[in-house]
């Protein structure tokens, strides 16, 4: 079984590295000691510029991943396996191709885990919850009645179902953990597009002199504006992703019991929703601007899948024993202001709040 004394001595797999959460932790792994085998496509490292100056150590194409688990003497030496590559689109229609890249591959991930005695994190997502109806209780008893709204959420919930049952079978890493992600902003999403936060488009938008545009509601009693969210930024995620295999990595080594060690899926926002309006404030706060939002018409073909309301219930994390406070939406859009105005002086900005 591959473990070590300490994380600072450890060799992680972090699959979609070069993504916009992947390239934060393997960031931070390199802060903690950790060594990174970053999987992703390998013309994402060199095309995605908000990346240069992370060393993303040695580099693996997700296309021939297993051939290379398979091959490789370096794959003996991992301590972990952290999977946050996937199709994260929201507006993906493809259902085999989710299927693909967002349940079979995680499956193949899993069982490679399980087979080599390896911790297993990875990425769920908040978009499994649909429109809220059943809230947003991260009991574990309730997920297979979820109903997301799109494809993408729907490949998410097929593959949580999937390590639920797999571990009700005893067919499981040593010690696992999914995290259903809310809405995470933070420093290094340029490359996402459209599909990038509020925080980075409104960014853009008031540097730009032009307003900050919002959608509009097209739902009765919430205001425009007053679609809420549960917004965490990425620094957060990043560690409660080391809190995890921190402690899968303890449980191993400690020889915990069975029944002790880290198994589940937990939600991961701040536990507290806040409005876009409050965002696009926070925006110009950070830049000193005035505020200029205008709200425009939801997109027709958005409408039914769209959220106006997520709230993470966050008792669970809490009850493993993360106690580490989130950032405040506020300081959180401060510090990556800060980031995307350094970035603009300097083209390899330090990484705030480490």
């Amino acid at each position: 079984m591959a473990t070590a004394a300490h994380p600072e001595s450890c060799t992680y797999l972090v699959t979609g590295a070069a993504g916009f959460i992947g390239a934060r932790y393997v960031e931070s792994c390199r802060a903690r000691g950790i060594a990174p085998v970053s999987v992703d496509r390998l013309s994402h490292f060199t095309e995605r510029t908000e990346h240069r100056g992370i060393d993303f150590g040695l580099r693996v194409d997700r296309d021939v991943l297993f051939e290379w688990l398979a091959d490789s003497s370096a794959a003996r030496a991992l301590s972990a396996i952290v999977h946050l590559g996937a199709c994260s689109r929201t507006t993906e229609t493809d259902r085999a191709f989710l299927r693909r890249n967002n349940v079979e591959y995680s499956q193949r991930l899993w069982n490679l885990a399980r087979e080599r005695g390896l911790p297993f994190i990875y990425a769920s997502s908040a978009a499994t919850y649909g429109n809220g109806e059943l809230g947003y209780d991260d009991d574990e008893a309730l997920m297979p009645r979820l109903k997301p709204l799109n494809p993408y959420g729907e490949s998410k919930w097929i593959f949580d179902q999937w390590a639920l049952a797999e571990d009700r079978a005893g067919r499981h890493p040593p010690g696992w953990a999914g995290f259903k992600f809310f809405n995470v902003y933070g420093f290094g999403e340029r490359h996402k597009g459209s599909q990038s936060s509020i925080v980075l488009q409104g960014f853009d938008q008031a540097r730009a002199g032009g307003p900050l545009r919002l959608f509009e509601s097209h739902r009765a009693g919430i205001a425009h504006g007053h679609q809420a969210r549960d917004f965490i930024w990425v620094d957060d995620v990043v560690r409660v992703l080391h809190f995890a295999a921190d402690r899968a990595l303890k449980d191993a080594r400690d020889a915990a019991p069975a029944g002790q060690r880290l198994r589940g899926i937990y939600n991961l926002g701040t536990g507290r929703a806040r409005s876009f309006l409050d965002l696009a404030k926070a925006v110009f706060a950070a830049l000193h601007l005035p505020e200029n939002i205008e709200f425009v018409p939801t997109p027709a073909a958005l409408r039914a899948q769209y959220q106006y309301f997520t709230e993470a219930r966050m008792e669970r994390l809490r009850a493993l024993g993360y106690t580490q406070p989130f950032a405040s939406l506020e300081d959180g859009v401060r510090q990556v202001v800060a980031q995307l105005l350094q970035a603009g002086a300097h083209p390899f900005p330090a990484p705030l709040g480490s």
